[in-house]
């Protein structure tokens, strides 16, 4: 089993910035990929990325445009989520989701998730 509790969201004016991170505990150890996932009101659930727990390797979804950035640190079994030059549309709650399957990883079939923290974005 592995848990896993976002933090850092809040409230942010247009263009600034904001550090999501996502710790995990439990089995972390066997983890094969960590994601980040955000969810607009109205709107479908969409991957921000990836990144594979061993190496570090990152794979991005259409939405980063170059804004966000997927880090880890696998001492503090935690997971971050770097985003610059925010945008209004960027408001959403933002979930971190875990997959032991590496299959998983590719297909987004994640079996862990966490409860979300928000982000808004507006003046």
């Amino acid at each position: 089993q592995v848990h896993l509790v976002e933090s850092g969201g809040g409230s942010v004016q247009p263009g600034g910035s904001l550090r999501l991170s996502c710790a995990a505990s439990g089995l972390t150890g066997s983890l094969a990929c960590m994601a980040w996932f955000r969810q607009g009101a109205g709107k479908e659930r969409e991957r921000i990325g990836t990144i594979y727990t061993s190496g570090g390797a990152t794979y991005y979804g259409n939405s980063r445009e170059g804004r966000f950035t997927i880090s880890q640190d696998n001492a503090k079994n935690t997971m971050y989520l770097q985003m610059i030059s925010l945008k209004p549309e960027d408001t959403a709650m933002y979930v971190c989701a875990a997959a032991f399957n590496p299959t998983a990883c590719v297909t987004s079939e994640y079996r862990y998730w966490g409860q979300g923290t928000q982000v808004t974005v507006s003046a």
